[in-house]
Protein backbone atom coordinates (compact mmCIF):
# COMPACT_ATOMS: atom_id res chain seq x y z
CA UNK A 1 0.00 0.00 0.00
CA UNK A 2 1.22 3.58 -0.70
CA UNK A 3 2.36 5.45 2.35
CA UNK A 4 0.89 8.47 1.56
CA UNK A 5 -2.71 8.88 -0.33
CA UNK A 6 -4.26 12.09 -1.47
CA UNK A 7 -7.30 14.14 -0.26
CA UNK A 8 -9.72 12.89 -2.21
CA UNK A 9 -8.69 9.10 -1.70
CA UNK A 10 -8.71 10.23 2.02
CA UNK A 11 -12.30 11.26 2.01
CA UNK A 12 -13.28 8.30 0.07
CA UNK A 13 -11.72 5.93 2.61
CA UNK A 14 -12.94 7.66 5.76
CA UNK A 15 -16.14 8.43 3.65
CA UNK A 16 -15.62 12.10 5.29
CA UNK A 17 -15.74 15.05 3.67
CA UNK A 18 -12.29 17.37 2.82
CA UNK A 19 -12.91 19.92 5.81
CA UNK A 20 -13.80 16.77 8.44
CA UNK A 21 -10.26 15.28 6.53
CA UNK A 22 -8.50 18.99 7.41
CA UNK A 23 -9.45 18.62 10.98
CA UNK A 24 -8.45 15.34 10.78
CA UNK A 25 -4.97 16.52 10.01
CA UNK A 26 -5.12 19.93 12.33
CA UNK A 27 -5.90 17.52 15.14
CA UNK A 28 -3.25 15.00 14.88
CA UNK A 29 -5.07 12.03 14.14
CA UNK A 30 -3.85 11.80 10.13
CA UNK A 31 -0.30 12.50 9.56
CA UNK A 32 -0.22 15.07 6.37
CA UNK A 33 2.45 16.52 4.39
CA UNK A 34 2.91 18.67 0.97
CA UNK A 35 2.68 17.33 -1.48
CA UNK A 36 6.33 17.02 -3.68
CA UNK A 37 4.82 17.37 -7.00
CA UNK A 38 3.03 20.20 -6.24
CA UNK A 39 3.63 22.39 -2.62
CA UNK A 40 -0.33 23.57 -2.89
CA UNK A 41 -1.62 19.84 -2.18
CA UNK A 42 -1.26 17.94 0.94
CA UNK A 43 -0.64 13.80 1.33
CA UNK A 44 -2.08 11.86 3.88
CA UNK A 45 -0.24 9.11 5.81
CA UNK A 46 -2.58 6.14 4.40
CA UNK A 47 -1.50 4.14 7.96
CA UNK A 48 -3.31 6.74 9.74
CA UNK A 49 -6.28 6.72 7.29
CA UNK A 50 -6.68 3.06 7.64
CA UNK A 51 -6.78 3.22 11.12
CA UNK A 52 -8.91 5.91 12.07
CA UNK A 53 -11.58 4.53 9.50
CA UNK A 54 -11.23 0.85 11.13
CA UNK A 55 -11.70 2.55 14.51
CA UNK A 56 -15.12 4.09 13.13
CA UNK A 57 -15.99 1.11 11.75
CA UNK A 58 -16.38 -0.31 15.38
CA UNK A 59 -19.07 1.54 16.53
CA UNK A 60 -19.85 4.32 19.04
CA UNK A 61 -20.05 1.61 22.30
CA UNK A 62 -20.09 4.14 26.22
CA UNK A 63 -16.79 3.11 26.78
CA UNK A 64 -15.73 4.18 23.16
CA UNK A 65 -17.75 7.56 23.49
CA UNK A 66 -16.35 8.00 26.51
CA UNK A 67 -12.89 7.98 25.61
CA UNK A 68 -13.37 9.90 22.23
CA UNK A 69 -14.49 12.63 24.92
CA UNK A 70 -11.43 12.91 26.47
CA UNK A 71 -9.79 14.97 23.77
CA UNK A 72 -11.53 17.29 20.94
CA UNK A 73 -14.40 14.40 21.47
CA UNK A 74 -17.94 14.31 21.78
CA UNK A 75 -19.57 17.07 24.36
CA UNK A 76 -19.45 15.71 27.86
CA UNK A 77 -21.69 18.64 29.73
CA UNK A 78 -23.91 20.95 29.30
CA UNK A 79 -23.34 24.95 29.11
CA UNK A 80 -25.15 27.83 27.99
CA UNK A 81 -21.87 30.22 28.27
CA UNK A 82 -20.09 29.18 24.59
CA UNK A 83 -19.82 26.94 21.57
CA UNK A 84 -17.91 27.60 18.35
CA UNK A 85 -20.68 26.74 15.31
CA UNK A 86 -19.36 26.39 11.55
CA UNK A 87 -16.22 28.06 12.49
CA UNK A 88 -17.48 30.75 14.33
CA UNK A 89 -17.39 31.65 18.02
CA UNK A 90 -20.05 33.00 20.28
CA UNK A 91 -20.67 33.72 23.72
CA UNK A 92 -23.89 33.48 25.15
CA UNK A 93 -25.19 33.55 21.62
CA UNK A 94 -23.37 36.73 20.26
CA UNK A 95 -20.61 36.34 17.72
CA UNK A 96 -17.22 37.26 19.40
CA UNK A 97 -15.87 38.87 16.86
CA UNK A 98 -18.06 41.26 16.53
CA UNK A 99 -17.98 41.52 20.24
CA UNK A 100 -14.45 42.74 19.92
CA UNK A 101 -15.33 45.77 17.60
CA UNK A 102 -16.82 48.11 20.61
CA UNK A 103 -16.92 46.03 24.15
CA UNK A 104 -14.63 45.71 26.70
CA UNK A 105 -13.50 42.58 28.74
CA UNK A 106 -15.52 43.90 32.02
CA UNK A 107 -18.34 44.02 29.92
CA UNK A 108 -17.97 40.57 28.27
CA UNK A 109 -17.12 38.70 31.60
CA UNK A 110 -20.44 40.39 32.48
CA UNK A 111 -22.13 38.65 29.32
CA UNK A 112 -20.04 35.29 30.02
CA UNK A 113 -21.73 35.69 33.65
CA UNK A 114 -25.40 35.87 32.46
CA UNK A 115 -25.60 39.61 32.94
CA UNK A 116 -25.62 42.52 30.37
CA UNK A 117 -25.98 45.45 32.21
CA UNK A 118 -24.32 48.23 34.75
CA UNK A 119 -20.79 47.89 36.29
CA UNK A 120 -21.52 45.95 39.50
CA UNK A 121 -19.45 47.28 42.57
CA UNK A 122 -16.21 45.67 43.23
CA UNK A 123 -15.29 44.95 46.81
CA UNK A 124 -11.70 46.42 48.03
CA UNK A 125 -8.70 44.46 46.31
CA UNK A 126 -5.60 45.57 48.53
CA UNK A 127 -2.01 45.56 46.46
CA UNK A 128 -0.66 43.26 44.42
CA UNK A 129 1.94 41.04 44.70
CA UNK A 130 5.71 42.42 44.67
CA UNK A 131 8.56 41.01 41.77
CA UNK A 132 9.47 41.04 38.41
CA UNK A 133 7.93 38.54 37.52
CA UNK A 134 4.66 38.95 35.84
CA UNK A 135 3.67 35.57 35.47
CA UNK A 136 4.41 34.29 39.44
CA UNK A 137 2.05 37.63 40.67
CA UNK A 138 -0.64 36.19 38.80
CA UNK A 139 -0.39 32.78 40.41
CA UNK A 140 0.88 34.29 44.13
CA UNK A 141 -2.62 36.50 43.69
CA UNK A 142 -5.04 33.63 42.94
CA UNK A 143 -3.04 31.02 45.46
CA UNK A 144 -3.60 33.67 48.05
CA UNK A 145 -7.15 34.62 47.99
CA UNK A 146 -8.19 30.90 47.02
CA UNK A 147 -6.61 30.19 50.77
CA UNK A 148 -8.77 33.12 51.76
CA UNK A 149 -11.72 33.20 50.23
CA UNK A 150 -14.91 31.28 51.28
CA UNK A 151 -16.45 28.05 49.08
CA UNK A 152 -18.62 29.22 46.33
CA UNK A 153 -21.26 27.03 46.81
CA UNK A 154 -24.31 28.31 48.51
CA UNK A 155 -23.45 31.52 47.87
CA UNK A 156 -26.03 34.48 46.71
CA UNK A 157 -25.57 35.09 43.31
CA UNK A 158 -25.19 38.54 43.72
CA UNK A 159 -22.39 37.83 45.92
CA UNK A 160 -20.75 35.66 43.63
CA UNK A 161 -21.27 38.38 41.15
CA UNK A 162 -19.82 41.10 43.05
CA UNK A 163 -16.74 38.45 43.67
CA UNK A 164 -16.22 37.89 40.19
CA UNK A 165 -15.98 41.40 38.70
CA UNK A 166 -13.21 41.96 42.10
CA UNK A 167 -11.41 38.83 41.47
CA UNK A 168 -10.90 39.84 37.83
CA UNK A 169 -10.21 43.20 38.45
CA UNK A 170 -7.28 41.36 40.79
CA UNK A 171 -5.51 39.55 38.42
CA UNK A 172 -5.24 42.26 35.89
CA UNK A 173 -3.42 44.58 38.48
CA UNK A 174 -1.04 41.46 39.77
CA UNK A 175 -0.39 41.51 36.36
CA UNK A 176 0.19 45.27 35.78
CA UNK A 177 2.36 45.23 38.64
CA UNK A 178 0.03 48.03 40.34
CA UNK A 179 -3.41 48.74 41.29
CA UNK A 180 -5.32 51.09 38.73
CA UNK A 181 -8.46 52.63 37.76
CA UNK A 182 -10.33 52.26 34.70
CA UNK A 183 -10.39 49.88 31.76
CA UNK A 184 -8.46 47.07 32.09
CA UNK A 185 -6.84 47.22 28.82
CA UNK A 186 -6.40 50.48 29.28
CA UNK A 187 -4.71 50.13 32.86
CA UNK A 188 -2.33 46.80 31.08
CA UNK A 189 -1.49 49.44 28.22
CA UNK A 190 -0.02 51.98 30.41
CA UNK A 191 1.81 49.42 32.70
CA UNK A 192 3.58 47.73 29.40
CA UNK A 193 4.86 51.73 28.36
CA UNK A 194 2.08 52.12 25.74
CA UNK A 195 1.12 56.02 25.06
CA UNK A 196 -2.50 56.91 25.42
CA UNK A 197 -4.14 57.25 22.21
CA UNK A 198 -1.71 55.74 20.47
CA UNK A 199 -4.00 52.69 19.37
CA UNK A 200 -2.11 50.05 21.24
CA UNK A 201 -4.78 49.99 24.29
CA UNK A 202 -7.36 49.03 22.00
CA UNK A 203 -5.93 46.51 19.90
CA UNK A 204 -4.98 44.66 23.33
CA UNK A 205 -8.87 45.44 24.28
CA UNK A 206 -9.65 43.41 21.05
CA UNK A 207 -7.81 40.45 21.98
CA UNK A 208 -9.09 40.29 25.43
CA UNK A 209 -12.29 40.17 24.18
CA UNK A 210 -11.61 37.55 21.61
CA UNK A 211 -9.82 35.26 24.56
CA UNK A 212 -12.38 35.40 26.97
CA UNK A 213 -13.41 32.62 26.96
CA UNK A 214 -13.37 29.23 24.12
CA UNK A 215 -15.96 25.97 25.45
CA UNK A 216 -14.31 23.43 27.16
CA UNK A 217 -10.57 23.76 26.46
CA UNK A 218 -8.78 22.30 29.36
CA UNK A 219 -7.58 25.65 31.26
CA UNK A 220 -11.78 25.58 31.51
CA UNK A 221 -12.46 22.02 32.27
CA UNK A 222 -9.58 22.43 35.00
CA UNK A 223 -11.91 25.58 36.67
CA UNK A 224 -14.95 23.54 36.16
CA UNK A 225 -13.60 20.32 37.94
CA UNK A 226 -12.52 22.71 40.88
CA UNK A 227 -15.73 24.59 41.15
CA UNK A 228 -17.34 21.39 40.92
CA UNK A 229 -16.45 20.91 44.67
CA UNK A 230 -17.47 23.95 45.81
CA UNK A 231 -14.34 25.57 45.79
CA UNK A 232 -13.84 29.28 46.04
CA UNK A 233 -14.31 31.35 42.52
CA UNK A 234 -10.30 32.04 43.24
CA UNK A 235 -9.44 28.48 43.33
CA UNK A 236 -11.40 27.47 40.24
CA UNK A 237 -9.24 30.18 38.74
CA UNK A 238 -6.30 29.18 39.90
CA UNK A 239 -6.76 25.69 38.80
CA UNK A 240 -7.61 27.37 35.35
CA UNK A 241 -4.38 29.35 35.56
CA UNK A 242 -2.12 25.88 36.22
CA UNK A 243 -3.38 24.54 33.56
CA UNK A 244 -2.93 27.14 31.28
CA UNK A 245 0.84 27.44 32.39
CA UNK A 246 1.69 24.14 30.60
CA UNK A 247 3.19 24.53 26.85
CA UNK A 248 0.41 22.69 25.50
CA UNK A 249 -1.92 26.10 26.38
CA UNK A 250 -1.16 28.90 27.25
CA UNK A 251 2.67 27.94 26.62
CA UNK A 252 2.56 27.96 22.88
CA UNK A 253 3.18 31.64 21.96
CA UNK A 254 6.82 30.61 23.79
CA UNK A 255 6.46 27.42 21.04
CA UNK A 256 5.56 30.00 18.19
CA UNK A 257 8.95 32.14 18.95
CA UNK A 258 10.62 28.87 18.63
CA UNK A 259 9.89 28.75 15.25
CA UNK A 260 10.31 31.95 14.26
CA UNK A 261 13.90 31.46 15.51
CA UNK A 262 14.42 28.50 13.14
CA UNK A 263 12.87 30.78 10.51
CA UNK A 264 15.32 33.86 10.98
CA UNK A 265 18.18 31.22 11.02
CA UNK A 266 16.48 28.51 7.99
CA UNK A 267 14.70 31.05 6.33
CA UNK A 268 10.95 30.49 6.86
CA UNK A 269 10.38 27.70 4.30
CA UNK A 270 13.95 25.60 5.30
CA UNK A 271 12.23 25.98 8.63
CA UNK A 272 8.89 24.87 8.00
CA UNK A 273 10.51 22.17 5.42
CA UNK A 274 12.92 20.92 8.18
CA UNK A 275 9.81 20.69 11.08
CA UNK A 276 7.61 18.62 8.29
CA UNK A 277 10.80 16.20 7.12
CA UNK A 278 10.47 15.50 11.19
CA UNK A 279 7.21 15.32 11.60
CA UNK A 280 6.93 18.13 13.72
CA UNK A 281 4.09 20.77 14.49
CA UNK A 282 4.26 24.30 13.25
CA UNK A 283 2.94 26.66 16.52
CA UNK A 284 0.74 29.40 16.01
CA UNK A 285 -1.00 27.82 12.44
CA UNK A 286 -3.90 25.59 12.16
CA UNK A 287 -6.65 24.85 15.25
CA UNK A 288 -8.85 22.07 15.49
CA UNK A 289 -12.18 23.76 15.97
CA UNK A 290 -11.43 26.34 13.03
CA UNK A 291 -10.68 24.19 9.56
CA UNK A 292 -11.03 27.19 7.51
CA UNK A 293 -8.89 29.26 9.72
CA UNK A 294 -9.09 30.89 13.68
CA UNK A 295 -11.58 33.71 13.07
CA UNK A 296 -9.70 35.43 16.66
CA UNK A 297 -6.73 35.10 14.95
CA UNK A 298 -8.13 36.98 11.50
CA UNK A 299 -9.86 39.75 13.26
CA UNK A 300 -6.73 40.79 15.17
CA UNK A 301 -4.58 40.59 12.26
CA UNK A 302 -6.77 42.67 10.36
CA UNK A 303 -5.85 45.45 12.76
CA UNK A 304 -2.52 45.77 12.68
CA UNK A 305 0.45 45.37 10.40
CA UNK A 306 2.55 42.42 11.73
CA UNK A 307 6.63 42.60 11.69
CA UNK A 308 7.88 41.61 8.60
CA UNK A 309 9.39 38.23 10.00
CA UNK A 310 6.48 37.58 11.03
CA UNK A 311 4.32 37.96 8.16
CA UNK A 312 6.87 36.33 6.04
CA UNK A 313 6.73 33.06 7.98
CA UNK A 314 2.61 33.34 7.97
CA UNK A 315 2.89 33.37 4.31
CA UNK A 316 5.37 30.38 4.03
CA UNK A 317 3.40 28.25 6.35
CA UNK A 318 0.66 28.78 4.17
CA UNK A 319 1.92 28.24 0.73
CA UNK A 320 3.85 24.90 1.92
CA UNK A 321 0.52 23.35 4.43
CA UNK A 322 -2.65 25.64 3.79
CA UNK A 323 -2.93 25.71 7.75
CA UNK A 324 -3.65 29.63 8.50
CA UNK A 325 -2.40 31.56 11.73
CA UNK A 326 -4.16 30.92 14.75
CA UNK A 327 -4.67 32.93 17.78
CA UNK A 328 -1.25 32.34 19.22
CA UNK A 329 0.42 33.55 16.36
CA UNK A 330 -1.66 36.76 16.50
CA UNK A 331 -0.82 37.23 20.07
CA UNK A 332 3.04 37.40 19.14
CA UNK A 333 2.55 39.50 16.51
CA UNK A 334 0.74 41.58 18.62
CA UNK A 335 3.09 41.54 21.27
CA UNK A 336 5.99 42.33 19.13
CA UNK A 337 4.51 45.26 16.98
CA UNK A 338 3.44 47.11 20.20
CA UNK A 339 6.85 46.05 21.69
CA UNK A 340 4.81 44.33 24.78
CA UNK A 341 7.22 42.43 27.64
CA UNK A 342 8.46 38.96 26.29
CA UNK A 343 5.53 37.33 28.51
CA UNK A 344 2.87 39.41 27.20
CA UNK A 345 1.02 36.73 24.96
CA UNK A 346 0.73 34.58 28.18
CA UNK A 347 -0.64 37.42 30.82
CA UNK A 348 -3.14 38.48 28.18
CA UNK A 349 -4.21 35.17 27.73
CA UNK A 350 -4.76 34.63 31.25
CA UNK A 351 -6.37 37.55 32.08
CA UNK A 352 -8.71 37.75 29.62
CA UNK A 353 -9.83 33.88 30.08
CA UNK A 354 -9.88 34.38 33.89
CA UNK A 355 -13.53 35.71 32.89
CA UNK A 356 -14.39 32.53 30.83
CA UNK A 357 -12.90 30.48 33.74
CA UNK A 358 -15.27 32.35 36.37
CA UNK A 359 -18.49 32.30 34.10
CA UNK A 360 -17.88 28.49 33.94
CA UNK A 361 -16.95 28.17 37.81
CA UNK A 362 -20.34 30.26 38.52
CA UNK A 363 -22.30 27.88 36.14
CA UNK A 364 -21.01 24.99 37.48
CA UNK A 365 -21.67 25.11 40.99
CA UNK A 366 -25.18 26.43 40.43
CA UNK A 367 -26.24 24.25 38.16
CA UNK A 368 -24.11 20.98 38.13
CA UNK A 369 -22.49 18.47 40.46
CA UNK A 370 -19.68 16.86 41.35
CA UNK A 371 -17.10 15.91 38.13
CA UNK A 372 -16.00 12.60 39.13
CA UNK A 373 -15.08 10.68 35.67
CA UNK A 374 -14.00 7.00 35.66
CA UNK A 375 -11.00 5.75 35.18
CA UNK A 376 -10.45 2.28 32.39
CA UNK A 377 -7.69 0.72 34.66
CA UNK A 378 -4.94 -0.29 32.91
CA UNK A 379 -1.98 -1.68 35.51
CA UNK A 380 -1.74 -5.38 36.93
CA UNK A 381 -3.99 -7.92 37.04
CA UNK A 382 -5.86 -7.09 40.78
CA UNK A 383 -5.28 -10.15 43.14
CA UNK A 384 -7.56 -10.51 45.85
CA UNK A 385 -6.60 -10.55 49.56
CA UNK A 386 -3.24 -10.45 48.03
CA UNK A 387 -0.95 -7.83 51.10
CA UNK A 388 1.86 -7.22 49.16
CA UNK A 389 4.11 -9.08 51.45
CA UNK A 390 6.28 -11.98 51.44
CA UNK A 391 5.44 -15.28 50.85
CA UNK A 392 7.50 -16.54 53.56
Amino acid sequence: MTDWIGAEEACARLKVRSQTLYAYASRGRVGARPDPADPRRSLYRAADVAGLAERKSRGRKAAAVAAGAIAWGEPVLDSAITTVVEGRLYYRGREAVVLAESQTLESTARLLRGGDGAALKRSARGTPPAGDDMRARAFTVLATRAGLDPPALGRHPLALAVEAATLLDVLADAVAGTPGSGAIHERLALAWGRARGDGGADLIRRALVLLADHELNASTFAARVAASTGASLAASALAGLSALSGPRHGGAAAAMRGLLGEAAKMGPSGAIAARLAEDRSLPGFGHALYPEGDPRALALLARFEPPSDLAALRRAVEGATGQAPNVDFALVALSETLNLPKDAPFALFAVARCAGWIAHAIEQVQTGGLIRPRARYAGVTPIAGDSGGSAN
